[in-house]
């Protein structure tokens, strides 16, 4: 297939790639410009290729509740600047809307948009962490979406069963700001508490505790552990005094999804 000096331009302005690059990417695809942009990124002479080990820990994400589904998509940039653009959030909005209405895998429609700006903002933009949750029947879901400068930094889903939406809003809210690793203790790898164990009676021998009281020693600060990263056994963020299981009531935590810019 032959090609133009419009489409070398047209390919050089597509990939930030230089004249003689781009003339040689259409050389070695027959003038096809989709094929060639891809040589280009392999043969790291585009100008996305060049800034694919820049790290990019600034974005926003994007949060839409639709009836009983919820989403949460993460778009990624390098800075906040880029981050805070109407174009760019509007994008992370469209991600999140696709994967309401079709799946998290949905998103592959949009990479193409993903490659352009890239270019066109002249940054590493990279999809982050794609989150979606749906309530069954006799369930509810809610949200929580934390602003930061004009820009969703921290969103979280909860889906509750026996509860209402408000509570679901508020475990939201208590999930924002607590950052849970875990749903339940028992969700916690057996590993993950055998090294905190042995962790924590090295530290109780080091200060002198005696040695027959170490277990409970030990056990007590296992169970501060447990309320640093499991959701039910934290102290509720509004009120301290109780935990999330008392707040909750009768109602039961079905499952929970938090993304954090540069978490």
């Amino acid at each position: 297939m032959a090609f133009t000096a419009k489409d070398v331009q047209a390919l050089r302005q597509a990939t930030g790639a230089g004249m003689m690059d781009a003339k040689k990417a259409l050389e070695a695809n027959d003038g096809d410009i989709e094929a060639a942009k891809q040589w280009l990124r392999e043969k790291g002479l585009s100008a996305a290729a060049k800034r694919d080990d820049r790290e990019n820990s600034q974005g926003v994400v994007a949060l839409l509740v639709e009836g009983s589904v919820g989403a949460i998509v993460e778009l990624k940039s390098e800075t906040d600047f880029v981050a805070g653009s109407e174009h760019f959030k509007q994008e992370a909005q469209n991600l999140a809307e696709l994967v309401v209405a079709k799946g998290v895998d949905a998103v592959a429609e949009r990479q193409a948009t993903l490659e352009d700006l890239k270019i066109t903002l002249k940054e590493k933009i990279e999809l982050g962490r794609v989150e979606r949750l749906e309530a069954s029947d006799g369930q509810v879901i809610d949200s929580y979406l934390h602003v930061q400068n004009g820009r969703g930094v921290n969103a979280v889903l909860v889906v509750l069963a026996g509860g209402d939406a408000q509570l679901a809003h508020d475990i939201a809210v208590h999930v924002a700001f607590a950052r849970p690793k875990f749903l339940r203790r028992e969700d916690i790898p057996a590993d993950v508490v055998d090294k905190e164990r042995a962790t924590f009676e090295t530290i109780s021998r080091n200060e002198g505790k005696p040695e027959a009281a170490l277990p409970k020693i030990v056990e007590g600060r296992l169970t501060g552990f447990f309320k640093d990263v499991a959701l039910l056994d934290q102290p509720y963020a509004k009120d301290d005094k109780q935990s999330v299981t008392q707040v909750l009531g009768g109602a039961t935590v079905v499952a929970y999804a938090q993304v954090e810019i540069g978490a």
